[in-house]
């Protein structure tokens, strides 16, 4: 140390931006590496890890996540480096030294909540901090039924294992579609390339597609032992195949034809690439992504409290109270409104969507901050009646004082004065007890709408969340024993009532009430009830159950839910009544539907459903966890249960959570299972982090080029180039390459390819990205990020297109339909998937035509495309796929009621399939200009689509009369089918898009599915339509050319 310095000198206050750092590993090897003083730590182990990896005993090392950073700080203290988002500047070590050391106990759980926090968007101790008893009972169940699962799945044989990673990606079924050319492209023999794994040798074989994949081994390892001459004789049961550059695997008992990549490629006229892997790599894997959660169980299991014993209560039982609930309305809070206007409390109790007793409402008070109302509220129920899921609805509006008011509004309502704000309460807490004392709840703004209740039932039981700028209400429970009242369980009370209800089935019914009963369970439309249907439904309950068990929610609707004799027997009756299909066990978790009894038996059903048809559903079964009332549900076990014993499905699950973290009446839900779900599953935290990494860097990105483009003195090319020039920078280069897709999970996002990346032009300038993979035959793979737009409409309108084609294939009609994926990852943020060689109807017209105005009326310009792209005997094969792909997306859009198409939004690809995109207004919701619908057909059928269809020849009637027969069989499938549909739109009005709000957008679906007609009278309304789409092209071309003036003009 020079002479008169007598302390270290501060590296921090210099102005370099290297610093020389000296890293300490637990092998004892030291590394001496620059790195930037802006650096965040995260970032500084990738750093040592590539430069340990050139160095001794790296094989030594573990995963990086199992070691943390320590250092000497500024007060001389030994300090962890917990938070790995911090920057080294931020840190500032006393000396410019980190050991690194290996995790141990408290380390790793410290991690696993910090990388939770980091990935939920939601910090843990926020749940800490709540210092709610529901919440942290939650958590532990959650956190043991979890991490129990992921010990078990452990455990797994290989083969087992590989059923969770890697599920089989299959067609419907194994049944060939029914058109001539495709059918003859499928039936001949395969040829498949095969190679064994660490071998750069492979080779072709030749076999029938209806084969198993231990056929294709079996043959592989014939072929090896001839080539290699093996020393000892290989199984084939000891093997898996794994598709080229993909986490996709080829196992199973289902014929080669059936896997979803060997059939795109019989299609496409490519060969399968496959890999063949020993198990003993599967289970190198599996104990890989087990190691973490067995460090976690070894500290759980050490830490775990003895059970409290049990106290014994004394209780009341709530069926013996007679007198009427009541609640006492204190004050309010924080109320702002005009002033000259008096605030009133209206108050209603609900189940589900039924009113049990008439609304109360309070007295009116003057307009303040704090008004007082100090008074008791009565509801005319008594409070032996109250069902187990009674609801408490609150609605606070303010209205015009009387002498106010204009005479004109004399007879006017009062609740359309003006709402202020909602909220509702459960009237028993999470443990079954009848609630006391006080309450402080934080209400929801109203949306002001005259033609909405005042009270909104449908709306979630949490309380506000932003207390600080939004109206209070204070309440009180009444003690109405000095000892707690508890809801009855039903198994043991209900017994003497139910023995009542035997009766029930001795009752001789007449012929005109066992005719009204066929009428009501038949009609599949029938929703209106009145008191006689209600008699006869209840009256003939064990009939219904015995003949027509898919009719259990009529019978539920009009159950008297405020008489607990008839609760109890309709509990009883249910615990016999046979298990329902999925088809309709989805109904009963509606919000119409909330007792737990039914919706334990929903979920009895559910649990039958295979994992793709769960994911089929996924998208609506987490959209109804915002009816349940309460943390613990068999609803959130169930999809956690199946989420941990399928990767996949964990997969969309999280991404369907993780993309409403920022709805505060979800949030605390959402982020408790989510946390759940991660702890159950720390190795697919990994994957899941890197994704959310490269949608931070994606999100970036987009906000450059928003930026970018606005600036009046950067041009388009100019934008792209800087684009480019970020993406190429080392951090956006590593967050974004190497990643499983978020859209689908097999599939590896490898290598950025900046020079192909690009933006487009529309508002929120979308980024079109290309990613290279070179294990991976035929194009790179492209996929667009999105941030400004709702993408969760296209979702639900590409899930039911999917579905579509799934019920159609289940009937051998494949119709060739592209539902592309499409992910809402976010707050208005998502990836939609590109769809290879593919381009819109509008530039395909405009490059084959002089002017935009003639564009949409060259009739030949597609089919000229389509020869372009097809030559010789190719053009049939790609007719025959265009014609198919219409016949279904005119079935599909006619049904769901897509509007605002036009030709910018329908595509073809090279090989002929015509496919729509961007789904912004779907059942009926067209756009109007000037009041009137401008699309005024019901699907699209033009004379270019017909011309293509009849191979370019007029009188070629046969051709068009094939494809009329496609649109109708479709259409009969989907009118089977109708039920599914409807009951599916009707989950997803808990997701509250803007035109999936009410019953009326409901009823669009029932018309045009045809609900409650014969098949034959909806076959006839379709062919109406079907010949009026027809006759009214003309008008579809005039539409077309004014949208594509349009474009070109702005």
């Amino acid at each position: 140390m020079p002479p008169g310095v007598h302390t270290m000198p501060d590296i921090w206050e210099g102005e370099s931006q290297q610093i020389q750092v000296d890293f300490l590993l637990p092998t004892g090897i030291y590394l001496c590496i620059a790195v930037s003083r802006n650096d965040t730590i995260s970032a500084i182990k990738k750093t040592v890890w590539r430069t340990a990896k050139n160095e001794p005993l790296f094989g030594a090392l573990g995963d990086p996540d199992a070691y943390v950073f320590t250092c000497i700080n500024q007060t001389a203290e030994q300090e962890e480096l917990e938070d790995e988002q911090r920057r080294l500047c931020d840190v500032r070590p006393f000396l410019p030294i980190l050991r690194l050391v290996a995790r141990e106990g408290d380390r790793v759980e410290k991690l696993i909540n910090s990388q939770i926090s980091l990935l939920i968007g939601k910090g843990l101790h926020e749940f800490d901090s709540l210092k709610n008893h529901e919440v942290n009972e939650f958590r532990a169940k959650m956190r043991t039924f979890c991490e129990e699962r992921a010990l078990d799945r452990q455990r797994l044989l290989w083969q087992q294992w590989m059923e969770y990673s890697f599920p089989c990606d299959l067609e419907p079924c194994a049944m060939l579609p029914q058109s001539g050319s495709l059918k003859a492209r499928i039936t001949k023999k395969i040829i498949v390339n095969i190679k064994f794994e660490g071998s750069d040798e492979s080779f072709m074989l030749q076999l029938d597609p209806q084969e198993y994949p231990l056929a294709l081994m079996r043959s592989a390892l014939k072929k090896k032992a001839t080539v290699f001459r093996p020393m000892k004789q290989e199984k084939p049961d000891d093997y898996t195949l794994q598709v080229n550059g993909r986490w996709e695997f080829i196992y199973g008992k289902y014929p080669l034809s059936q896997f979803k990549y060997i059939f795109m490629c019989m299609h496409s006229g490519f060969t399968p690439h496959l890999t063949m892997v020993h198990h003993s790599t599967v289970i190198k894997y599996q104990e890989e992504q087990g190691g973490l959660n067995s460090q976690v169980s070894k500290v759980r299991s050490s830490l775990k409290p003895p059970p409290l014993p049990l106290k014994k209560q004394t209780t009341t039982s709530l069926w013996s109270i007679q007198e009427p609930f009541s609640i006492h309305l204190v004050q309010g809070s924080r109320v702002n409104a005009d002033e000259g206007m008096k605030l009133v409390v209206q108050a209603g109790l609900f189940h589900g969507s039924e009113l049990l007793c008439k609304m109360v409402t309070s007295n009116e008070v003057s307009v303040c901050s704090e008004p007082l109302w100090d008074q008791r509220l009565e509801f005319d129920i008594s409070v032996g009646d109250l069902p187990r899921m009674t609801r408490l609805c609150f609605a606070l509006y303010a209205v015009i004082e009387k002498s106010k008011k204009p005479r004109s509004t004399k007879k006017k309502n009062k609740k359309a004065d003006c709402p202020l704000s909602w909220v509702n309460t459960m009237v028993f807490d999470y443990k079954d007890q009848l609630k006391t004392g006080e309450f402080s709840l934080s209400t929801w703004p109203s949306i002001p709408d005259d033609k909405s209740d005042l009270l909104n039932p449908m709306g979630t039981v949490e309380i506000n969340p932003n207390t600080d700028s939004t109206a209070g209400l204070l309440i009180r429970f009444p003690n109405i024993r000095p000892h707690p009242i508890y809801y009855p369980p039903l198994d043991k009370a209900s017994q003497a009532i139910y023995e009542l209800g035997i009766n029930g089935r001795k009752i001789v019914a007449t012929k005109e009430e066992h005719a009204k009963l066929s009428e009501i369970v038949e009609n599949k439309n029938y929703t209106e009830f009145f008191e006689d249907d209600k008699e006869v439904l209840w009256k003939l309950r064990y009939e219904m159950r015995d003949k027509h068990p898919e009719s259990l929610s009529k019978l539920l609707l009009i159950t008297k839910w405020n008489k607990h004799e008839d609760v109890a027997q309709m509990v009883s009756l249910l615990r016999t009544w046979p298990d329902l299909p999925a088809l309709h066990a989805l109904e009963l978790l509606d919000y119409s539907f909330p007792d737990r009894n039914v919706r334990s038996f929903t979920i009895r059903c559910l649990i039958k459903l295979s994992d793709n048809e769960l994911l089929q559903y996924l998208l609506q079964l987490v959209q109804v966890l915002k009816y349940e009332p309460y943390l613990d549900c068999d609803l959130s076990r169930f999809l956690l249960e199946r989420a941990l014993s399928n990767k996949k499905i964990g997969h969309f699950l999280f991404w369907h959570l993780r993309s409403e973290m920022h709805v505060s009446s979800v949030s605390l839900r959402f982020g408790l299972i989510l946390e759940a779900y991660c702890r159950g599953s720390t190795n697919h935290m990994k994957i899941l982090m890197k994704q959310k990494e490269a949608l931070n860097k994606m999100k970036s990105l987009n906000d450059f080029v928003k930026s970018g483009s606005q600036k009046s003195s950067s041009s388009r090319q100019q934008t792209t180039g800087d684009m480019k020039l970020c993406i190429r920078q080392e951090a956006y280069q590593e967050a974004l390459s190497d990643l499983l897709s978020p859209l689908n999970p097999s599939l590896i996002l490898c290598q950025i390819c900046p020079d192909r990346c690009k933006y487009m032009d529309s508002k929120m300038k979308p980024l079109w990205l290309v990613y290279r993979n070179e294990k991976v035959q035929g194009d790179a793979i492209g996929i667009i990020f999105k941030n400004g737009d709702d993408l969760r409409q296209d979702m639900l309108t590409l899930q039911m297109i999917q579905l579509m084609e799934v019920l159609w294939k289940k009937e051998g009609l494949d119709l060739r339909m592209i539902p592309y994926g499409c992910l809402s990852t976010g707050n208005k943020t998502g990836l939609i998937e590109v769809v290879k060689n593919s381009d819109t109807i509008a530039n395909i017209q405009r490059n084959n035509s002089n002017s935009a105005a003639t564009a949409a009326f060259n009739k030949d310009a597609l089919l000229n495309w389509l020869k372009s792209k097809n030559p010789g005997d190719k053009l049939d094969q790609a007719i025959e796929e265009f014609t198919l792909s219409c016949a279904g997306y005119c079935v599909a859009t006619y049904v769901l009621g897509i509007g605002d198409r036009h030709s910018d939004n329908i595509m073809v690809r090279e090989n002929g399939q015509l496919f729509h995109i961007d789904f912004g207004h779907f059942l009926g919701n067209f756009k109007s200009k000037f009041g009137i619908n401008r699309e005024r057909v019901p699907f699209i059928l033009t004379y270019d689509f017909v011309h293509v269809i009849q191979q370019g020849r007029t009188n070629n009637s046969e051709k068009f009369e094939r494809f009329r027969e496609y649109c109708e069989q479709a259409y009969k499938i989907l009118c089977r089918n109708g039920t599914l549909f409807v009951n599916l739109f009707a989950l997803m009005r808990a997701a509250g898009l803007p035109e999936l709000s009410s019953s009326k957008d409901i009823q669009y679906l029932k018309d045009s599915l045809a609900l409650g007609k014969s098949e034959d009278e909806a076959l006839k309304n379709f062919k109406v339509k079907f010949n009026e789409a027809l006759r009214e092209s003309w008008k579809t071309k005039v539409n077309w050319m004014v949208h594509s003036l349009n474009k070109d003009n702005r």
